[in-house]
């Protein structure tokens, strides 16, 4: 697959007047639950950074939920512009997540929800993100997972019917499930993370395997 960044930058741009009411319908409203229920299992404190922040409900979420300093990056400007809009009391910042504009032992928490496999190079995103984080600081990832080949199923079937009902344009979302079917699995996402030394992970899932969360330690 191309996931050029500059390739990606430009699907995003392209769909961001929509990506939230698309979201909604492909996912029958589930992600709006599961991450109001990620963000409240887990709590957050003192700095925290949302990458790949889109349209910034993760960072919204955390932002009305705990007293936290919260910044979200994302390198869609037409994406930030509507998280802008929506939450003016969040510093959203225009950045790429394999060179991030932050000094060393910045930030008590990371998450990136369903961002990471759009990056071309996993690893420096990955350095990017241990280098930013505090010592014993948390890194949140949040996407879809494999344990279930049923949800999987039937969400590879229904998301093209949808999209075709709803939104004429199939490329970004061929492009979507094609990336989630590349991307890696539970194990093989963990032996990934370790590598970057991160520590303590923890995998949860929700909707019955088709979300994954982990959860580690810096």
């Amino acid at each position: 697959m191309d996931k050029s960044p500059e390739k990606i930058k430009q699907m995003f741009n392209d769909i961001a007047s929509v990506y939230d009411f698309n979201n909604m319908v492909i996912s029958f409203g589930l992600h709006k639950l599961v991450k109001n229920k990620v963000v409240k299992d887990i709590k957050f404190n003192g700095m925290v950074l949302d990458l790949c922040t889109g349209t910034g409900d993760i960072a919204g979420l955390i932002s009305k939920n705990y007293k936290c300093n919260v910044k979200g990056l994302d390198f869609s400007v037409e994406m930030l512009n509507i998280s802008k809009r929506r939450y003016p009391d969040i510093e959203f910042i225009e950045g790429d997540c394999t060179n991030l504009p932050f000094e060393n032992n910045s930030f008590d928490f990371v998450t990136i929800s369903f961002g990471l496999r759009n990056i071309e190079n996993y690893d420096k995103a990955l350095d990017e993100i241990y280098r930013v984080l505090k010592p014993n600081g948390i890194f949140i990832h949040l996407d879809f997972g494999k344990k279930n080949p049923i949800v999987n199923l039937i969400y590879n079937f229904i998301v093209p019917k949808l999209v075709s009902i709803f939104y004429k344009n199939l490329v970004p979302y061929d492009y979507l499930i094609k990336s989630k079917k590349m991307f890696f699995d539970e194990t093989q996402l963990k032996s990934l993370l370790e590598k970057h030394k991160f520590n303590k992970i923890k995998t949860k899932s929700y909707i019955l395997g088709g979300i994954s969360c982990q959860i580690m330690q810096k």
